[in-house]
């Protein structure tokens, strides 16, 4: 009975198991076709990635939030650069799981003039499988600091996505891709623009 009892337990553990590595965010690759996606930016525009995919490859840069100096100034840098963007015919999108009024502290930190992305019910974020909920001893770290996630994210709430910056060919296939759990990593410009 011991004997069957320890191998109920061994396949109800490896379900759980296997149950979490699916929910762990996974990059998507070179090649990989681009989930399509609608949304309205912070100035109140529609935004779809089939569209603007007629016009020319899309930068995707899935970013964590305003309260994040790594998130400002990858924001500002590629903003800085959006000309050399616009010159090799690609459009810039940011999403992100933060309120709209949060967005607009974004835009005053990193005087980013390309579309801002809020996604509402983090559907954007599964669709590239970027997103995570914080566990409970980091919210609590981050409210030490003054980051509220509740607040910053509103209905999102702990919910983040990987660092992730993605080049969507004209062809609708990921041709580039940025993704490194560790949040203080990001692309540089200049290797963004290589790959354009």
């Amino acid at each position: 009975m011991k004997k069957l009892f320890g191998i109920v337990m061994l396949i109800l553990l490896s379900h759980f198991s296997i149950a979490q590595s699916e929910m762990k965010p996974v990059a998507l690759k070179v090649g990989d076709t681009a989930p399509d996606f609608n949304g309205i930016d912070n100035s109140g525009k529609k935004i779809r990635l089939k569209e603007l995919l007629k016009t020319g490859d899309v930068v995707l840069i899935f970013y964590r939030g305003q309260w994040c100096p790594y998130c400002n100034k990858q924001l500002q840098k590629v903003n800085d650069s959006l000309s050399l963007f616009k010159a090799k015919g690609a459009s810039v999108i940011a999403v992100t799981p933060e309120t709209n009024e949060n967005i607009l502290k974004t835009v005053q930190k990193t005087k980013a003039t390309f579309s801002i992305i809020e996604d509402k019910n983090l559907t954007i974020m599964k669709a590239y499988n970027v997103n995570f909920t914080v566990d409970a001893n980091t919210v609590e770290k981050y409210k030490t600091y003054g980051i509220d996630f509740s607040k910053a994210n509103g209905t999102n709430g702990e919910n983040l996505p990987v660092p992730a910056t993605y080049i969507i060919g004209k062809n609708g296939k990921i041709k580039y891709s940025f993704f490194n759990e560790d949040y203080k990593q990001r692309p540089s410009v200049k290797e963004l623009l290589e790959n354009l």
